[in-house]
């Protein structure tokens, strides 16, 4: 059974899968799918056409999918995909792609990300 709490904003159009744990102050938005059993520790903000894998743990104060860091972005639909059991770390950033490359972030299965690391477009 998934467990939200009380104080996180699951927007409309966002899709959970089975036994999801949204903590304290997320932020999930409409265009966001989490897999089955993705746990989003507390104060993550999870935006834009973004996938996170099954089993992925998201640790607090992380940011991921809002627009990419770069001049060439002109609000093209693209997107960021983690894949399954990934680790991510306070305060990671992960960008979606840019149309000047894929127009897709990917992050490869059992991923570890550090604090504060950063994923580019």
């Amino acid at each position: 059974m998934s467990k939200i709490h009380a104080t996180a904003v699951v927007e409309p159009g966002a899709v959970l899968g089975s036994d999801v744990e949204i903590g304290p102050y997320c932020v999930v938005g409409p265009r966001v799918s989490l897999g089955d059993g993705v746990r989003l520790i507390a104060h993550v903000c999870v935006d834009g056409r973004t996938t996170l894998g099954a089993g992925t743990v998201v640790h607090p104060f992380a940011s991921l999918g809002s627009p990419p860091q770069s001049l060439a972005y002109k609000g093209e639909d693209t997107q960021l995909v983690i894949g399954a059991h990934c680790l991510v770390r306070e305060h990671v950033t992960m960008n979606p792609g840019t149309v000047t490359g894929s127009g897709v972030t990917q992050v490869g299965e059992r991923s570890m990300f550090m604090a504060g690391s950063h994923v580019a477009h």
